[in-house]
């Protein structure tokens, strides 16, 4: 059950659409935490790094489900051109 709930990608994209992106105003809250990662993180409190952390978690299954999807399209694709 619980990995059926991270390779299931509705779910995923659900999660990156309400937690990944909130708040929404004035920018995402997760880009904000990345753009102040990049330009050195200065000031950045152990607090912020988790909330990088629990914000961006959504976008990294999203990414390891599209990356587990394109593995198995090429290894059926392999399987066919072998065949």
């Amino acid at each position: 059950m619980y990995m059926r709930v991270f390779d299931n990608i509705g779910i995923i994209l659900l999660l990156c659409i309400t937690l990944g992106l909130a708040p929404f105003a004035p920018e995402p809250h997760v880009w904000g935490k990345i753009k102040w990662v990049m330009g050195g993180g200065v000031g950045m409190k152990l607090i912020d790094y988790f909330d990088l952390i629990f914000h961006g978690l959504p976008w990294l299954l999203l990414a390891r489900v599209i990356l587990l999807k394109i593995a198995k399209f090429i290894k059926i694709s392999s399987k066919r051109v072998s065949e």
